[in-house]
C-alpha cells in the first residue's frame, strides 16, 4: 500500500433536495456522525455547506439550528448557544482561532443532496 495514496471520499445520499429549507439547516446522521446542512439561496443560484454538527464551545449537537450569515463575504453560522460564528466554507470559528468545525463536500446530483465522509 502507498503511504502516499489519495482517499476517494464515499458519498452518501441523504435526502431528495426539495426536502431542503431555503437559508437554513437540517441535521443528517451519517456513521454515528451528525452532520449540518446548509442550503444558501442567492441570486448566483442555491450553494450547499456541510460542517459537523458539534459545537465545540457549548459542547451540544446543535449547529444546525444556528442563525446563516456572512461575515464580510463569507458564509457563517452563528452557534445557538454562545453565538460564535463559524465559517461554512472552511469550519474556522471566526472569534477564536482554537476551535473550529470539520468540513465535508455537499452537492446535488440528479435532485437528491449528497454529503461525501
Amino acid at each position: 500500500m502507498q503511504a502516499n495514496a489519495e482517499i476517494t471520499p464515499l458519498w452518501h445520499d441523504i435526502c431528495a433536495e426539495s426536502e431542503l429549507i431555503s437559508n437554513s439547516g437540517i441535521c443528517a446522521l451519517i456513521d454515528d456522525q451528525q452532520i449540518a446542512i446548509f442550503t444558501l439561496d442567492l441570486a448566483e443560484g442555491r450553494t450547499l455547506y456541510a460542517v459537523s454538527n458539534w459545537d465545540p464551545v457549548g459542547k451540544a449537537n446543535v449547529i444546525y439550528r444556528g442563525i446563516i450569515g456572512s461575515v464580510g463575504s463569507e458564509p457563517v453560522v452563528a452557534s445557538p448557544l454562545y453565538k460564535e460564528h463559524y465559517s461554512l466554507i472552511s469550519g474556522r470559528c471566526m472569534e477564536n482561532d482554537g476551535v473550529s468545525l470539520m468540513v465535508y463536500d455537499a452537492q446535488i446530483v440528479d435532485g437528491r443532496v449528497q454529503i461525501a465522509i
